[in-house]
């Protein structure tokens, strides 16, 4: 192969995500599959709460300063892409893009498995030394891994006031058992 032509395909590579090699690091591999385990659940979870809300209650709020239901997700999907970004050097699907502020059913049902699928690429392409990494949180220092639990667990906050809005709109949501 030419020199010239080598160094054209190598240039085309440099844009291309870094992914790990499955067993390169057993450690990081097992947190990997824990990780995209805990996420699928979490999609599962978010999309039935939000599917539940009929679309002229996405407009509703139990008081003026509230977050209306729609906010409630719209705030997830920019806080969980944006944090990706700033923590693990991700793209950010929503740059050069603005959310409405009260987005219908239709455009949070669209978004939500966007988001997911996304956040499940960052997991599978973090370099291993990345998510191993100790980083700090507030006044902790923590493996990098448990950014995307905090993340999770952001969502899990959202997804249970979502919860409340559907039994204030009368609405029994549907019960979770297990993973």
């Amino acid at each position: 192969m030419k020199r010239k032509t080598f160094l054209k395909r190598a240039a085309g590579l440099a844009g291309l995500p870094v992914v790990s090699l499955p067993g390169a690091n057993p450690e990081a591999d097992r947190i990997r599959q824990e990780l995209l385990d805990a996420w699928r659940a979490s999609e599962k979870i978010s999309i039935a709460t939000a599917e539940q809300m009929p679309d002229a209650g996405y407009a509703f709020r139990y008081t003026p300063e509230a977050m209306t239901f729609a906010e409630q997700w719209r705030h997830c999907l920019l806080y969980t892409v944006g944090q990706l970004q700033a923590d693990f050097e991700q793209p950010n699907l929503y740059a050069g893009k603005r959310l409405p502020l009260n987005m219908t059913k239709a455009e949070v049902m669209a978004e939500l498995p966007r988001m997911y699928a996304h956040v499940r690429r960052a997991i599978e392409t973090i370099p291993a030394e990345k998510l191993l990494a100790t980083v700090e949180y507030g006044e902790h220092k923590i493996p990098g891994w448990r950014l995307l639990y905090v993340l999770e667990n952001h969502i899990i906050h959202h997804r249970g006031q979502c919860v409340v809005y559907l039994r204030l709109k009368g609405i029994t949501p549907e019960s979770y058992y297990g993973w």
